[in-house]
């Protein structure tokens, strides 16, 4: 058994160790149940369960999203168009946000209606269910988006 302060107090019985926690206000806890003998810790519970969630956190129990760019244009075909979409839709599966460009070069930015038509037209073929992070935004070279998973 160890005490609050880490001295080791020795093997002790449990009745006498839950005795030596309630005279001192504090808590007994198993530390390591597979040892033999058990080793228990006398601790205060509410301090305890809260250096634990501070120290998940700081080990980053997080998935890191990343964020994948797919780029279209206006000319693109619509078997490239179907390869871009099952990417897509991969993406979505493993829980990535995907952004979403449609480029457009030289003349053809005077056809921005299309572009944006096209763009519209290009996430609707998206079979796997997702949702919009933002709207289409324009950019100074096309239409851009951001789709994460639902």
């Amino acid at each position: 058994m160890i005490d609050e302060t880490g001295i080791s107090l020795g093997v002790i019985s449990r009745d006498e160790a839950l005795k030596i926690a309630k005279e001192r206000g504090l808590d007994l806890l198993e530390v390591n149940p597979a040892a033999n003998p058990p080793v228990a810790r006398i601790v205060d519970y509410g301090k305890y369960q809260y250096a634990q969630a501070k120290k998940e956190r700081r080990a980053g129990g997080h998935k890191q999203l990343e964020l994948k760019n797919v780029q279209i244009r206006v000319k693109t075909s619509s078997h490239d168009l179907e390869t871009k979409a099952r990417q897509i839709q991969k993406f979505l599966q493993k829980g990535h946000q995907v952004r979403v460009h449609i480029y457009l070069r030289g003349r053809e930015k005077a056809h921005m209606d299309l572009a944006e038509k096209k763009l519209k037209e290009f996430l609707t073929t998206l079979t796997e269910p997702h949702q919009t992070v933002d709207t289409i935004r324009k950019i100074p070279t096309g239409f851009s988006t951001t789709i994460a998973p639902n």
